[in-house]
């Protein structure tokens, strides 16, 4: 996806749509996963709302804040979601694009909630502490704080004192725990008048493989494994339900088919696309998917006449609106893309991903009146994502051009410390308060900016 053009003039990682953020080299295994493995996360407006409205619910009925608790897109073809470090749910686009039914994803995520609520990952946290301090969290922390800068360098830093800790052992639950966390899901999707039908199809599902060798298995067998006592309960569960058979919500099933649509155009081979999505099927779904198919082929015009022909009648649709600019900007056609991208930020005022592709589109066409512009796209980032290495970077470029030298180098500061160079942000934020004045807001920030570098640096010299 990250396709750059020499023509472009600043060499910026790729914000927009649908990409790979990053692939670190994590050091230690996940359960089914070589050591070392690189695991490869994804950020997208579109899937990242549609696993809001999954989530958000479920989150409300287990009493936990849903802005509170981090969603990771990993980009795995197998059946695995997983929560660890604290609040942060991991889900496989393996288990997201299997999943013909959206009740079978929001289940998923329901037991997870269960263990998340539960305080399961507290023990398991302990566990790890009494062999190697706090590596659980800083693999959460380092694959959160890689995500949210784009930069794979942060993210590596931060993990990479785990190197010698396997967490395949540390996210297998216990039989209470897997019981537990069972009978909260059930209770969360009843709750909100869902019937755990979804949950149960999942598991029948993962039962069918327990007789294939350890390294066939899906992860989420291997960390979650079952027993016939669950599969029964899950029977029984279904049978109980006071929403048993009824249809799904076609609202969540439209989601659902817009992300299995979205991910296969990105993820999979064209010829995979095709399969799944003959050229005879004219749904929605299906022409969404061969445009982006036909635009990762290099097939621009054909790209752009798909998405055009889904505009025409659908004229209002931000993700639509976002994929047309993305196919635009990463073919050097800037001019064309910023009215995409315009109009998608307008449609959706708090979509970061789309605010900060906005902001680069703004920043690489190189024209003064689109700094202020710029800036106004990068806040609302900011606003959501205050560790946003990119868009800190984007930031210092705006201010350089419009010669305010510190407010640039505290944004060059800010960029450092969300990349862990943190000696280079204590200078740096230093110069700023030196430019900016001790007592100003931005002397301030400047004084923040050193005080949690400073705090950062002895963290790491410890290790």
């Amino acid at each position: 996806m990250n396709k750059r053009t020499a023509s472009h003039r600043l060499a910026f990682p790729c914000a927009a749509g649908l990409f790979l953020a990053l692939a670190i080299a994590v050091g230690f295994s996940l359960p089914g996963r070589a050591t070392a493995q690189g695991i490869n996360l994804i950020r997208d407006a579109e899937v990242e709302h549609t696993l809001r409205v999954y989530t958000t619910p479920i989150f409300q009925a287990a009493g936990l804040s849903p802005t509170a608790i981090r969603i990771f897109i990993v980009d795995n073809k197998t059946l695995n979601a997983f929560v660890s470090g604290g609040q942060n749910l991991f889900i496989h686009t393996g288990l997201l694009m299997a999943a013909k039914d959206p009740e079978e994803v929001i289940g998923v995520i329901a037991h997870e909630t269960g263990h998340i609520a539960g305080g399961h990952l507290a023990t398991r946290t302990d566990q790890l502490a009494k062999t190697q301090t706090s590596v659980l969290a800083s693999y959460a922390l380092g694959l959160g704080a890689a995500l949210a800068t784009g930069q794979p360098a942060l993210g590596a830093a931060v993990v990479a004192g785990g190197q010698d800790i396997a967490l395949k052992g540390l996210l297998r639950y216990t039989r209470s725990q897997e019981s537990a966390a069972d009978q909260s899901a059930v209770s969360y999707l009843n709750a909100t008048h869902q019937s755990p039908a979804g949950l149960a199809d999942f598991m029948e599902v993962l039962s069918g493989q327990e007789a294939l060798l350890v390294e066939n298995q899906d992860p989420y067998l291997q960390s979650h494994p079952l027993t016939q006592d669950r599969i029964a309960f899950f029977r029984r569960a279904v049978a109980d339900s006071p929403y048993a058979g009824q249809p799904t919500d076609p609202k969540l099933q439209v989601l659902q088919d817009r992300m299995v649509a979205k991910l296969s155009g990105f993820l999979e081979p064209k010829r995979l696309v095709l399969r799944r999505f003959p050229k005879d099927d004219q749904s929605l779904p299906a022409r969404y998917a061969r445009a982006i198919a036909d635009y990762r082929a290099n097939d621009l015009d054909a790209a752009l006449a798909g998405i055009d022909q889904l505009l025409a009648e659908h004229p209002d649709d931000p993700y639509f609106h976002e994929l047309r600019g993305q196919m635009l900007m990463e073919n050097a056609r800037l001019e064309e893309a910023l009215p995409s991208y315009e109009t998608a930020a307008a449609l959706l005022p708090d979509a970061t991903t789309i605010h900060l592709a906005l902001a680069q589109v703004q920043i690489e066409l190189d024209r003064p009146e689109l700094n202020d512009p710029a800036l106004k796209s990068l806040e609302s980032v900011l606003r959501e994502e205050p560790h946003n290495g990119l868009a800190w970077r984007l930031a210092a470029t705006a201010y350089s051009r419009l010669g305010d030298e510190g407010k640039m180098t505290l944004a060059l500061s800010e960029a450092a410390l969300a990349n862990g160079r943190y000696t280079e942000a204590i200078d740096r934020a230093k110069r700023a308060e030196e430019m900016l004045g001790a007592g100003s807001v931005g002397g301030l920030h400047a004084q923040d900016v050193q005080n949690e570098a400073t705090r950062l640096l002895k963290l790491k010299e410890k290790e």
